[in-house]
């Protein structure tokens, strides 16, 4: 059975200054190495003034895939220290990219570290994180005269809803494998027994934390 874990729901920037040195950390979600790489072909091109583009990322749901890159700075000081900041915060499905606007003073390497890291643990603070959770899927076919009703009653209820208008309203949502046992008992109390619902997929999903 896959576990929950924690990621962040979008973009988060953070900038530290360390003897007129600018780091400044972007993090984003990145579900693939791919998709890592994109967000740090597009801080570079964002930024090609800077002198680094530093890189760590953390992807899969035990975060398994990690990756970092010093992009010129001493081996160790950059992307390595970035990284132990992401797995301290136990997230996954993260890449993050310091971009560094040297100030003229040199670090040395505990200096670097400390920077890169602070970037990072800064990005991190501002981040909304989310838990990313395993879900069962199902969907509810409810009669048209029927659906507002009965999507207001499963929202109050804390789902996140699709809803699709054909023949019948067809409602899709996911809950926990804790809660599925629960799904028909909830969906006749709120049908009055006239919806039906079956379980179409497994999939994710994110809540708030």
């Amino acid at each position: 059975m896959p576990v929950a874990y924690r990621t962040i729901a979008g973009e988060a920037v953070a900038e530290i200054e360390a003897k007129r040195s600018v780091f400044r950390a972007t993090l984003d979600r990145a579900g693939s190495e791919e998709e890592a790489r994109a967000v740090i072909e597009r801080v570079r091109a964002a930024h090609r003034d800077a002198r680094h583009h530093c890189t760590a990322m953390v992807i899969g749901p035990q975060g398994r895939l990690q990756r970092t890159n010093d992009d010129g700075e001493p081996a160790g000081t950059a992307g390595s220290p970035m990284l132990e900041v992401l797995c301290g915060e136990g997230l996954s499905d993260v890449v993050a990219v310091v971009t560094r606007w040297f100030g003229g003073t040199l670090l040395g390497t505990g200096g670097l570290v400390r920077a890169y890291s602070d970037a990072v643990r800064e990005a991190v603070r501002v981040a909304r994180v989310v838990l990313r959770e395993p879900v069962e899927v199902y969907q509810l076919a409810v009669p048209h005269a029927e659906a507002g009703r009965v999507e207001h009653e499963l929202r109050s209820r804390g789902l996140e809803l699709e809803v699709a208008y054909g023949a019948e309203a067809v409602l899709r949502f996911g809950v926990g494998p804790a809660e599925a046992d629960g799904v028909a008992a909830l969906v006749a109390q709120v049908t009055g027994g006239a919806g039906t619902v079956e379980r179409v997929a497994t999939g994710w999903a994110d809540r708030l934390l």
